[in-house]
């Protein structure tokens, strides 16, 4: 319990640093040009330049949930793990002003960052929240869709985060999650660091067992819809070939 205390701060360390300096994280920040960046990843130049750029300059994560969760008007989304909005800003769009989105992330730089965006831009069906997914504070069967960009592998209890996930979303009600998780074991000095945690490689899962997580959280039709290994300039040569960025869709 400690260490999963320690991870977390960390976690919310180093994201609060990255939202004052108002740029990326790992894994998806290296590269200045931001449209080629989101293209590799699943976004199209459209989508990215269709939000703000302060969202899009935040980060992208390791995937394009909202273009595979069939988003429709007048939906209630939650975005675990919002960030700086981009994904919450795109899903706004596609459930249009009958729809609303909520934003949750655990990192308070982060949500004012994405509410002042929200603001500045006029957006009126998107809010954000600060709140941890492990214990959301959303009511019971009251969300139509969830999505996450790369973020529940940054949970340390990823079980709970997911039975949480479950709790909130309306019966019938599906999940579209694009995340990391590997093919095969990881190095132990990996997986204790506080920095490989925080650029999503360390709390990563093997596949399997991911999916069998989420299964476990009472999920059904629980399917890979897509999937591509992730690399980036400079990354230890021991993970090469066995971080797998995934796609994941799931039925309440």
């Amino acid at each position: 319990m400690k260490e999963e205390k320690e991870i977390k701060k960390f976690v919310k360390n180093r994201y609060a640093k990255i939202a004052s300096k108002g740029g990326s994280c790992s894994l998806s920040c290296c590269s200045a040009n931001i449209v080629e960046q989101a293209k590799a990843i699943g976004y199209s130049n459209e989508e990215i330049t269709s939000i703000p750029p302060e969202a899009a300059a935040m980060g992208l994560g390791c995937g394009n949930p909202t273009a595979l969760a069939e988003l429709k008007e007048g939906e209630t989304v939650l975005d675990l793990g919002s960030g700086g909005g981009l994904d919450a800003f795109l899903a706004a769009q596609k459930v249009g002003e009958n729809g609303h989105v909520i934003g949750v992330d655990m990192t308070k730089k982060m949500v004012e960052k994405a509410c002042q965006t929200a603001n500045r831009y006029g957006y009126k069906n998107v809010e954000f929240r600060m709140d941890e997914i492990e214990n959301l504070l959303i009511e019971d069967n009251s969300i139509d869709v969830i999505i996450s960009n790369c973020v529940i592998n940054l949970s340390p209890d990823k079980l709970t985060t997911y039975k949480e996930a479950f709790r909130v979303l309306k019966p019938g009600g599906r999940m579209l999650i694009s995340d990391l998780v590997t093919e095969g074991e990881l190095p132990e000095d990996i997986k204790r660091s506080f920095d490989a945690w925080a650029g999503c490689i360390a709390g990563a899962l093997e596949k399997q067992e991911y999916l069998d997580t989420i299964k476990k959280a009472g999920f059904r039709s629980v399917n890979v819809v897509a999937e591509h290994s992730f690399g980036e300039p400079g990354m230890d040569d021991r993970l090469k070939g066995k971080i797998i960025s995934i796609k994941v869709k799931a039925y309440k």
